[in-house]
């Protein structure tokens, strides 16, 4: 029986609506806007609570609506309806989120509701269809948008979620931007903690002309139940979920506490059998096969789910998608629960009430308590939500000790608070916090290069324009004093490098500045980098054979640092030249001197900053600094494996963080180096690159895929898949590209596999080389030769002992590789690949090979290898 079809929002339009390119717009009354958007929802079984209703009724009677409720109580649904009377009338709306995630996926739910055709996207990372009448951005790229264009930009309504971030030291500027650019436009503004709002309703208004109202609601969809928690943790979580008061979502504020109650909680009794049968079907066909895959499978078996940014994305969604099925009685994660993760619990724990912002630790604010606490309890799922804080460990420790000495009569030693990382909080505090309200939203306006350039380059009076953004901000006066100060700083040294020049006006009204360059697409994000690395390109020497290393680094200089994996590069290197000195006999102070000295590997780093410097002169509005770093390159040089980097510098909880390093060179790689540059070597890396992501993660890859191609996905929800049938089919669709059609590129992509494990066997890495194969293998399938016998750690020292009797470690430099000695068969849909070894001794009589299932290739749309042999030829 086939499924009725979820109604869509856009099949409610009226008739006489325009279409996506704005044309045939009729007035509408209101009413009838308001009763067919009450008609959808009724057709989705949804009734809207009151303050929904307040809100949608004065954004149709065109006002600004600041939303001010709960979180969970369906502000979504008011943006729904702004997006509906604003494509009703043939205008342009906009939402606009601080993450980008957040962004993507609100991009998804609007082309459901809208059709991919309307909805567009940018975010820096990808932009999809950006004319279509509703766009979903980031925030930055909304205000690059208002400041380019201002009262001319065709957006007339604009959703801000998250307003909170308004009061963000480094982003919030981009908050505040739209607000006192786009006179035209109706906003509304959403927050579960925006505070106070008076200040923003007078200059909305101000600025518009259009009426502003707050509509607040304290009334939670489910009410919320507070308790201060002086047991031990695990003692906690094992009473919450005998209540039956489970999912629980433990807050952390750091990835390590959470991984380390992860393997903690797994003493407690959390699932029955059947519960953790269904888990064990759930995850059968999910591959755990990084490092820390097995960890998170082996918690996931008993109902412990682990969230965090270090996480790879498939292991944090595989976590949400168990949560939303009921399966994960406890969820260790991080304070991000507040923005965005897709988790829902009926129980919020907090480890703690302090935090380390950075700079200090602290008593969580207000608004980031109520921002992660309002996440308890699930609409439609509980009457019910519960919030438990624990008592700082030490004071736990000390009533145990206490009661202990009561029955005892034997005096007790009181355990000290923590040294660092803590200040003392108590159940006053919790109290404290729980009626306290969320502090004012303070502005962190400021100036620099980009926001001046976006704005000289209006048609209009530029100058003009930026005095009065200046004049309207919502800094102190003397604050403003300063930012003209910096303005006018800014826009002489623009003006002496002739970026800016002056010209006669065309007419009265319009600019006497000319800014001598065309601005990028979406101006101010990386894009400034991305230039340096067009302009240096042609200064590397293509002839040269560390060529598409170079390019390689020069890809790896412009993304942003992976600093958590910086820092123990540093450290390695600070070790490594600790045990050289001492080994010199130098004195204590002078090697304590000879360590700052000590860098992590920056590859080119010379010629990166000489240029970069070079190119800052002439384009001085470039505020981000060029990173060289070496960490993609270093996988190339050493042919190191994903899983072998990871253990080799101890990654396994910030797994994530490398690949996204992966991702970022890759994109940058395949999207902005020019083809052009790209040699035969260069093609190969990125090809095996590509792999190595898909074959880590697919998750990000699909991603970006999805966002360059909505209509494939899209088509698939329009038929009435679900999510999960629509991924599936999008991967189908994907895979069925055929990555063997191309034999070139397929080998080369296989020659790059095999590489990467015969670096892995000269390094004596043998596990590695295991971890490598087994990821190409499905649950339950043996690794084994082309005779079925298994392969294993020392059957692989055995037989490399027996090369090294007779050789030399065999050659990986240019000659080793060369394809002369790469020998390729086909037997039927099976293509065997042999790879003889290049020893010094010139013998080379040993060879590696494998056999590649290009049927089973082409569904995974990757190369699968299997090591048949090992051994002499």
């Amino acid at each position: 029986m086939e499924k009725p079809a979820t109604p869509r929002l856009m099949d409610f339009l009226p008739r006489t609506a325009p279409n996506s390119q704005g044309e045939g717009a009729i007035n509408l009354l209101a009413e009838d806007i308001l009763e067919k958007f009450m008609a959808w929802a009724e057709a989705r079984g949804t009734t809207l609570y009151p303050a929904q209703e307040e809100a949608i009724l004065e954004l149709l009677d065109g006002k600004n609506v600041i939303l001010n409720t709960p979180t969970g109580s369906g502000k979504s649904m008011v943006a729904l309806a702004l997006h509906f009377d604003s494509i009703v009338h043939g205008r342009k709306s906009v939402y606009t989120c601080p993450i980008k995630a957040l962004v993507n996926e609100k991009w998804m739910a609007l082309c459901k509701e809208f059709g991919a055709e309307n909805v567009g996207l940018s975010t820096g990372d990808a932009t999809v269809n950006h004319g279509a009448p509703i766009l979903c951005c980031t925030a930055e790229i909304l205000a690059n948008m208002a400041l380019n264009e201002g009262e001319k930009l065709d957006i007339m309504d604009v959703v801000m979620d998250e307003f909170h971030y308004y009061s963000d030291r480094e982003r919030g500027v981009a908050w505040q931007v739209p607000l006192l650019t786009l006179p035209q436009s109706r906003f509304l503004l959403m927050s579960a903690t925006v505070g106070a709002t008076e200040f923003f309703e007078r200059d909305l208004t101000k600025h518009t002309g259009k009426e502003t109202v707050t509509v607040r609601s304290a009334q939670r969809p489910v009410p919320l139940e507070y308790t201060y928690s002086t047991s031990e943790i695990s003692t906690e979580v094992q009473k919450l979920v005998n209540e039956g008061k489970a999912p629980v979502y433990v807050v952390h504020f750091t990835q390590a506490a959470a991984a380390t109650n992860a393997q903690n909680f797994m003493s407690l009794d959390l699932c029955t059998k059947e519960e953790k049968a269904k888990i064990n079907e759930a995850i059968k066909e999910v591959r755990f096969s990084s490092p820390y895959g097995p960890d998170v499978k082996r918690w996931l078996k008993q109902g412990i789910g682990l969230h965090h940014a270090g996480l790879l994305p498939k292991y944090r969604i595989l976590c949400e998608k168990l949560s939303q099925q009921g399966l994960l009685k406890v969820i260790c994660g991080t304070d991000t629960l507040g923005v965005g993760v897709n988790v829902p619990i009926r129980t919020v724990l907090f480890t703690q009430l302090c935090k380390y912002s950075g700079d200090k630790t602290a008593i969580l604010t207000a608004r980031d308590f109520h921002q992660i606490a309002g996440r308890a309890g699930r609409k439609g799922f509980d009457d019910v939500g519960y919030v438990v804080a624990q008592a700082p460990e030490h004071v736990i420790e000390n009533l145990k000790l206490e009661a202990k000495s009561r029955q005892t009569g034997k005096k007790f030693q009181k355990r000290k608070p923590p040294e660092h990382g803590y200040v003392p909080f108590d159940e006053n505090t919790f109290k404290r916090l729980i009626d306290s309200a969320p502090e004012p939203l303070t502005s962190s306006f400021h100036v620099d290069h980009g926001m001046l350039l976006n704005i000289l380059s209006r048609e209009t009076d530029g100058c003009r324009a930026m005095r009065n953004l200046i004049k309207d901000c919502h800094e102190s006066a003397a604050s403003k004093k300063q930012l003209n100060h910096r303005a006018f700083q800014l826009f002489r040294s623009l003006v002496e490098k002739k970026i800016v020049e002056f010209v006669p006006a065309v007419a009265p009204g319009y600019s006497h500045l000319r800014v001598n360059m065309d601005l990028q697409d979406d101006f101010a994000m990386n894009q400034p980098l991305s230039l340096y690395l067009l302009d240096t390109l042609p200064k590397l020497d293509k002839d040269s054979p560390e060529y598409a290393l170079d390019v390689i680094t020069l890809c790896e200089s412009i993304v942003e640092n992976p600093d958590a994996i910086l820092r123990i590069q540093l450290s390695k290197a600070r070790d490594a030249r600790m045990n050289e000195l001492k080994a010199q006999g130098m004195e204590y102070n002078q090697r304590l001197e000879e360590l700052d000295k000590v860098e992590y590997p920056k590859p080119l780093r010379d010629f990166i900053y000489d240029t970069y410097n070079a190119f800052a002169e002439v384009h001085p509005w470039v505020d981000v600094n060029v990173e060289p770093k070496s960490i993609v390159r270093e996988m190339f040089e050493n042919f190191s494996t994903f899983s072998g980097y990871v253990k080799q510098y101890n990654l396994q909880r910030m797994e994530a963080i490398l690949l996204r390093h992966l991702n970022y060179v890759y994109k940058v790689l395949s999207q902005t180096v020019p083809d052009g540059y790209k040699n035969e070597e260069l093609l190969e890396m990125q090809d095996y690159l590509g792999d190595m992501i898909l074959r880590v993660d697919s998750s990000l890859l699909e991603e970006w895929e999805k966002m360059a191609h909505p209509e494939d996905y899209q088509k698939r929800l329009d038929e009435g898949a679900t999510e999960d049938e629509a991924e599936k089919a999008f991967g189908a669709d994907k895979a069925a590209a055929d990555i063997t059609y191309d034999k070139k590129r397929f080998l080369s992509m296989v020659r790059q596999r095999i590489f990467q494990i015969m670096g892995s066997l000269q390094k004596q890495d043998y596990a590695d080389v295991l971890d490598s194969l087994a990821a190409d293998l499905l649950e339950g399938e043996l690794l084994a030769d082309a005779e079925g016998t298994p392969w294993t750690e020392k059957r692989l020292l055995e037989t490399m002992a027996a090369y090294t009797a007779d050789h030399h470690k065999f050659r990986l430099d240019v000659e080793g590789r060369a394809l002369a000695h790469t020998i390729v068969t086909y037997d039927g849909d099976t293509m065997h690949v042999q790879q003889m070894l290049q020893d010094e001794e010139e013998f080379n009589d040993w060879s590696i090979d494998f056999d590649i299932s290009l049927a089973e290739s082409r569904e995974a749309g990757i190369p699968l290898l299997k090591m048949a042999r090992l051994g002499e030829v």
